[in-house]
């Protein structure tokens, strides 16, 4: 018999009072004492009482029922009833075919397990390309900043406003690694054998592949149509700001800058100093100017604008036209000073660039160039490109979703995690490689951006149908 809630109450106030006549209530303390004491008191009665016992044994209960499919089972059930008398026969057998099958077969367990095995082989894969894109673009970036005596806070910071490019590059990728090689070591130990001899379709191994990739793709659409053009804003403010303190930062020894008209030969670069200097330039009238200097220093520059000061020691500047090519123009000084504006390494200067704007951004700029007859095809065409960009990569976690589960499944019957591996990091390259191919030829061309950008994946979407439909007739 429980014990009556009524009896427990005076058990407790009558305890309560015995237990804070030990405490003298001139005390100071008094006050923090008595709440102690009534903690300390009202925990150890819950932890003998029988409605705490009774509690567990529910909690027990639910989760048995839970971890069964019991409950999801019979809500489902309901569900397909329910649409049933409503005569809507299409929600009816949807909720029908999540019901727990006669043969003992739980469908819901069969998902759960899927879903699992999916996402940690993703998450593995997630960490394998996020380590290889961050070393290989950011932390030699960050190496050659700290080698210009930057303050580390600054070099810190510069690092976590690119992560978001990161995230964006590698989710796709690990998707399609993450997927083969988890799908292909369920074919080489014989587990989708199992399956399909309890008398399961593939559908029931693609939805979750299909369900998980929708899940990634709007993910990293958010990364990349948000905290992306986020990162980027910050990202060339501060940039913009540690030129502006430190002009060495952006001149390296043995390099080369370009611009649209401009190009910086630079040989070897030691703190301020500068040797074997070449600067080509080209004026308004299609003029071409070259300056060769010897030595030269880098100063800052207090006019607005203005990035650096270049003082050349023993230049000389040639100048000539080229449709007159056997005229041309010899200046020589011994000191000559040169300004390097913003715009020179900074695109857009002050101007927000396509990269750091949102999707919705874009979609109005893109707007309003429709009715602006200045605006030139070159521009019109980057941002539409930056608008495919938004999409096309993110959601390429889908496709490479639909191509995984048929190619492990063909070709992993065998060491399918290796298969796996191998053939997913080959096609990696080749959709990176056509990826860049095809935005380098859009930008030079002026071929639409969606058309290039869509490209590979509609490739591979193309292919994961082919190699399903393969699979079914097998």
């Amino acid at each position: 018999m429980a014990f009556p809630i009524w009896k427990l109450r005076q058990l407790i106030a009558k305890k309560k009072k015995e237990f804070l006549k030990r405490f003298k209530k001139t005390s100071a303390f008094y006050p923090i004492k008595r709440i102690l004491v009534s903690v300390i008191y009202y925990r150890r009665t819950w932890a003998r009482s029988q409605a705490k016992k009774n509690l567990e044994e529910f909690g027990k209960f639910l989760l048995l029922k839970y971890s069964e499919f019991n409950l999801l089972n019979s809500c489902s059930r309901n569900l397909s009833k329910l649409f049933a008398r409503l005569k809507l026969k299409k929600q009816a057998d949807f909720f029908a075919t999540l019901t727990q099958e006669e043969s003992g077969i739980n469908r819901h367990v069969l998902f759960r397990y899927l879903m699992k095995e999916l996402f940690l082989y993703f998450f593995i894969a997630f960490i394998f390309f996020f380590m290889v894109f961050f070393v290989n673009q950011i932390l030699l970036v960050a190496e050659n900043i700290l080698k210009k005596r930057v303050p580390v806070m600054d070099v810190m910071r510069l690092i976590t406003y690119s992560l978001p490019m990161v995230i964006a590059q590698s989710a796709p990728f690990a998707t399609l690694v993450g997927f083969l090689m988890c799908l292909g070591r369920l074919a080489s130990e014989n587990e989708i054998l199992i399956f399909r001899a309890s008398g399961q379709g593939y559908r029931v191994i693609l939805k979750p592949v299909l369900i998980l990739g929708v899940i990634i793709s709007i993910g990293s659409f958010f990364v990349n149509d948000y905290l992306l053009p986020l990162g980027t804003l910050n990202y060339n403010k501060l940039y913009r700001s540690i030129l502006t303190s430190n002009p060495a930062v952006e001149l390296e020894s043995n390099s080369i800058k370009r611009t649209n008209d401009k190009t910086l030969v630079i040989g070897e670069v030691s703190g301020e100093n500068v040797s074997d200097l070449i600067f080509f330039d080209t004026d308004g009238d299609d003029g071409q100017r070259i300056i060769v200097a010897n030595k030269s220093q880098i100063k800052k520059a207090s006019a607005p604008g203005v990035l650096m000061k270049l003082i050349m020691n023993d230049a000389s500047v040639i100048m000539f036209d080229p449709d007159k090519k056997n005229d041309y123009d010899v200046l020589t000084s011994e000191n000559v000073e040169l300004n390097i504006f913003e715009s020179t390494f900074l695109e857009n200067d002050r101007a927000v660039s396509p990269r750091e704007m949102t999707s919705y951004d874009l979609y109005k700029e893109i707007r309003k160039m429709r009715g602006d007859a200045d605006v030139s095809e070159k521009k019109r065409n980057r941002y539409h490109l930056e608008m495919a960009k938004k999409f096309s990569m993110p959601f390429g976690s889908i496709f490479f979703a639909i191509l995984a589960m048929p190619l492990a499944l063909i070709f992993g019957k065998h060491n399918g995690q290796t298969i796996g591996l191998i053939i997913g990091l080959f096609i990696s390259v080749f959709y990176w490689a056509v990826s860049i191919v095809g935005q380098i030829f859009s930008s030079r061309t002026g071929v639409y951006g969606i058309t290039t950008m869509w490209a590979p994946n509609l490739l591979i979407g193309v292919a994961g149908i082919l190699f399903y439909l393969r699979l079914l007739r097998k």
